[in-house]
């Protein structure tokens, strides 16, 4: 019985230049899919608006990418190459590695709002090389923790999924800031009076509220996220002592 192929832009063959075809190369396509993404976000992409901001009509951007499932492949392999995910040599080195990655990719994440909806299918359906070259970094961290490979693969899942889910908070943040104008603090000083009024009932919730009135929340964000990953990589750790 015959079985439809997997399809993906990295696996069906590379169409050949047409003499008539203007000058458009895939380069400036994701260069500028990731500008009009980072602006206004995944509703505003579309393929007729992206031909348009190239100067280019749509059948030209078709000409090296079949649909916009495509061009999404080609986006996220682009952004995912500015996670730093670094080669480790030494046992020794494995948390420090696995620290600067997970940081790395939460950077990455916040700069590009719109990557967080795409980033749960990284992994079996993007197969791009930027994709695959840091998942087998990241894979390369956790065997030298001292782990098996299937547990390796299960310590850099958990690790991931965590950066994923927290950084996806922050990315919805950031794109509602820029949706209502406001900075951080000019947000903060308007929903925070609300918060606090919503809490009232609620003891426990009105303690935290009361406690942390007048915190600034972006350092609050960046201790909250440090106690995630650390309790989670001392947990590693552990784990990795009796390997």
């Amino acid at each position: 019985m015959a079985t439809d192929e997997y399809t993906s832009v990295w696996t069906r063959p590379k169409r050949g230049r047409r003499r008539e075809q203007p000058a458009l190369t895939q380069e400036q396509i994701v260069t500028e899919a990731i500008r009009i993404l980072d602006a206004d976000g995944m509703e505003a992409l579309t393929m007729r608006k992206l031909g348009a901001a190239l100067g280019a009509v749509a059948t030209a951007v078709y000409w090296h990418v079949a649909n916009k499932d495509e061009l999404l492949e080609l986006v996220v392999d682009h952004v995912y190459g500015e996670v730093d995910v670094p080669e480790v040599t030494d046992r020794a080195e494995w948390r420090p590695a696995a620290e600067h990655a997970a940081r790395s990719l939460r950077a990455m994440i916040v700069r590009h709002p719109w990557v967080a909806a795409t980033l749960a299918d990284v992994g079996m359906n993007y197969l791009g090389p930027n994709v695959m070259r840091g998942s087998d970094a990241m894979l390369g961290v956790y065997l030298a923790a001292g782990f098996e490979l299937n547990e390796a693969d299960q310590a850099s899942k958990t690790v991931l999924g965590y950066v994923i889910g927290f950084a996806s908070i922050e990315a919805a943040t950031v794109s509602k800031l820029k949706r209502s104008g406001l900075d951080m603090a000019a947000w903060q000083a308007e929903v925070w009076p609300v918060a606090v009024r919503a809490a009232e009932p609620y003891a426990r919730l009105r303690a935290l509220y009361a406690a942390n009135s007048g915190s600034d929340l972006e350092a609050g964000g960046e201790d909250t996220f440090s106690y995630g990953l650390t309790s989670i990589l001392d947990g590693l750790e552990a784990r990795s002592a009796s390997s």
